[in-house]
């Protein structure tokens, strides 16, 4: 898109073919507001959107509006044994189906055919059981683009209160017990500087408050609770003040009360006021917690860094639920407008 008054042209990949993409993909594109004044192609099979079209439309009572393949672009990514899979099992087959869906709107995007990408949800031990040692589709997304710097950035809108929480991990699918040793000075800084361009970019937001969360219990209560806070994390959030005065920094806030503030902006149960521009969470479950627990049904996660729009519906493959007709829309469906608004807003 080279100008505003074109039209975001997004590719849509099917994520594991196996899961529940294929149908909340439908559902999404059958909701004439989602899809207006874009340009949709969906990465993956034609023939598994007609399966599940049919299989839905026949044997599911009260089923939402879907689109009808019929009418959609669809790019077919050939995959080897893709007549294999079997809707509601992961396994090898599915997951190099799914990444290769993947290779392709990467390699399209990069060559300028869309402006980003917005992923259905793959399974990593499907990747991984096809040779595909990756922990998600963050990291392929980087290696791809060559970037280094890159970020998992949460984003939802509240419909209580139409307030946008953001919540950026600085770690993310590693085991609980590296996540003392891999969080350093230098790793939030990179964090730090992916937060900020981001508001800038993304959001027009240029002097923004952050809030950054403790990793200890209380903060570390001065280093009784754990000494990380004392050791590094205080004096390093002291040094970006200094660095950034145009911020307001927030912390390090213990982990257990820095949600209170987000999640009264969000149910808007309270008088809060200025709750931050976007939070910090030191690892996984920190920030996913409490973002799931208010958006599980609306959150997106968009990926930072990148030289090109990704999001992603803040969900899973949904393997028990796959081919069945009740999976929820709702997160796919502000994943695509999500991405729609990011794109606007770097043209714009």
């Amino acid at each position: 898109m080279t100008n505003t008054n074109q039209r975001p042209r997004l590719a849509l990949t099917l994520g594991d073919p196996a899961g529940i993409g294929s149908e909340v993909i439908l559902k999404a594109l059958a909701d004439s507001e989602v899809i207006q004044n874009i340009d949709v192609v969906v990465v993956g099979s034609r023939d598994l959107l007609t399966r599940t079209y049919k299989n839905l439309t026949y044997n599911t009572e009260n089923l939402p509006a879907l689109a009808n393949p019929s009418e959609l672009t669809v790019i077919d990514v050939d995959v080897p044994d893709s007549g294999e899979i079997i809707t509601g099992l992961g396994n090898a087959v599915s997951g190099a189906a799914s990444f290769a869906y993947m290779e392709y709107a990467i390699a399209q995007t990069l060559a300028g055919d869309f402006d980003g990408i917005v992923t259905a949800p793959i399974a990593k031990s499907a990747w991984k059981a096809a040779g595909h040692e990756y922990p998600g589709q963050t990291e392929l997304l980087a290696e791809k683009a060559g970037v280094e710097r890159f970020g998992m950035l949460f984003v939802a809108r509240s419909p209580f209160t139409g307030w946008t929480l953001r919540a950026l991990l600085a770690t993310t699918h590693i085991p609980l017990c590296q996540v003392s040793q891999t969080l350093t000075p230098q790793l939030l800084t990179k964090k730090l500087d992916l937060l900020e361009e981001c508001l800038q970019r993304d959001f027009g937001i240029n002097n923004g408050r952050i809030a950054i969360a403790g990793l200890n219990p209380h903060s570390g209560e001065m280093g009784q609770l754990g000494r990380e806070e004392v050791d590094w994390l205080i004096p390093w959030l002291e040094s970006e003040r200094q660095k950034r005065p145009h911020l307001q920094l927030e912390g390090p806030i213990p982990p257990d009360t820095m949600w209170v503030k987000p999640g009264q902006a969000w149910y808007g149960n309270s008088d809060i006021k200025n709750p931050a521009d976007a939070y910090l969470a030191l690892y996984h479950d920190q920030g996913l917690i409490p973002v799931k627990l208010m958006a599980f049904d609306r959150a997106v996660n968009t990926t930072i860094g990148l030289p090109f729009v990704r999001t992603s519906p803040d969900h899973g493959t949904a393997f028990d639920i796959a081919g069945k007709g009740i999976a929820d829309a709702t997160s796919m469906k502000a994943a695509i407008q999500l991405a729609v608004e990011l794109v606007k807003q770097r043209y714009s």
